[in-house]
């Protein structure tokens, strides 16, 4: 991140804001500038309390579409304003429903490159992030910070979420009843807002049930449509990851400077973080199976000892009757049957 100060320049009124239309970048003083950089200065009236931002969507040959229609339904029932997606390569499927949520203001989609001498051409460049782990978490930092900066008079509040990653309020109904408890007993334990507040991850794996039993999920909860990935994975491991581990924040606009994709980086202060009791909140993650650095522990601590939890259904009959109408708004019910 490069910060940069105003200068003073003859004639501006002492106390008075400036900010200019654009900047240029140069790497040394005084060098030549090639380049003229508009500033993206959003204000609006009223600030809103949640955004989401999602990193570069990578589903060259994936179509996730009706999984994507129920994550943003549920973001959008649970309190996210809007959803702020960042596209590298998608299935057709995946682009009608960006297109159709887009019209109807609920999401915000740029298209983005990888930066310098990094490919971009369709295909390789999948592969080549694919093959490049760290390579691919350093680059999702760039849409990451862009989302932050775009958003920053908007929002009380940003989580950087995947598709896949849910923030579940177990005692209140949406996240802003649930904020408004976090914050009010995390000033009891000390009195100050955090930069952060972060959410317990837990995984409800795609084959968990009682025991091992469970092992093909093809749609077992009666009066759920087989469809909906999450109202009908209801199982869950009974251990989270550890704190810290893979968790999720909502990020406090007021106090952070930039964002990593678990922690800011950099704050005004100090990066505080608040960890939100589990029996508050925390992170449902649908996955098929661990991620890679706990798959060999996978088993032992996340598969054997699972429970159910149905805390999402709270929310079911709006959520099916809210993706039923944007499938057949988009036509993906086969009319034929």
């Amino acid at each position: 991140m490069i910060t940069c100060k105003i200068p003073r320049i003859k004639g501006m009124l002492k106390g008075k804001t400036y900010i200019p239309d654009s900047v240029t970048l140069v790497e040394n003083k005084c060098d030549k500038a090639s380049n003229n950089l508009k500033v993206v200065n959003i204000r609006p009236e009223k600030k809103e309390d949640f955004a989401v931002c999602v990193k570069g969507l990578d589903f060259l040959h994936e179509d996730l579409s009706v999984r994507l229609i129920e994550w943003i339904e549920l973001l959008n029932i649970l309190g996210a304003k809007k959803i702020f997606l960042y596209e590298m390569e998608i299935h057709p499927n995946i682009s009608k429903v960006l297109n159709y949520y887009q019209k109807k203001g609920m999401v915000e989609v740029s298209k983005i490159t990888l930066p310098g001498n990094q490919p971009n051409l369709p295909g390789f460049r999948h592969l080549y992030l694919k093959n490049k782990l760290t390579v691919k978490r350093q680059n999702e930092l760039i849409p990451y910070n862009d989302c932050l900066y775009r958003n920053l008079y908007s929002y009380s509040y940003v989580a950087l979420l995947d598709i896949d990653e849910v923030i579940m309020p177990i005692s209140h109904q949406n996240w802003s009843e649930l904020m408004a408890v976090v914050e009010a007993e995390s000033l009891k334990q000390k009195n100050y807002s955090r930069a952060s507040y972060n959410f317990r991850n837990v995984y409800f794996l795609d084959d968990l049930g009682e025991g091992e039993d469970q092992l093909q999920h093809t749609g077992h909860e009666k009066n759920i449509p087989p469809y909906l990935h999450m109202l009908q994975h209801v199982y869950r491991s009974k251990n989270y990851t550890k704190p810290g581990q893979y968790v999720k924040c909502f990020h406090n606009l007021e106090r952070v400077v930039s964002l990593h994709n678990h922690f800011p980086m950099n704050c005004f202060g100090t990066c505080t973080t608040y960890s939100i009791d589990t029996s508050l909140a925390h992170l449902q993650h649908y996955r098929k199976d661990c991620v890679g650095a706990l798959k060999k522990s996978c088993k032992t601590d996340f598969r054997t000892f699972t429970t159910r939890d149905t805390t999402i259904w709270r929310y079911k009959d709006e959520l099916i009757k809210r993706t039923n109408k944007a499938l057949s708004d988009l036509n993906f019910f086969d009319t034929k049957k």
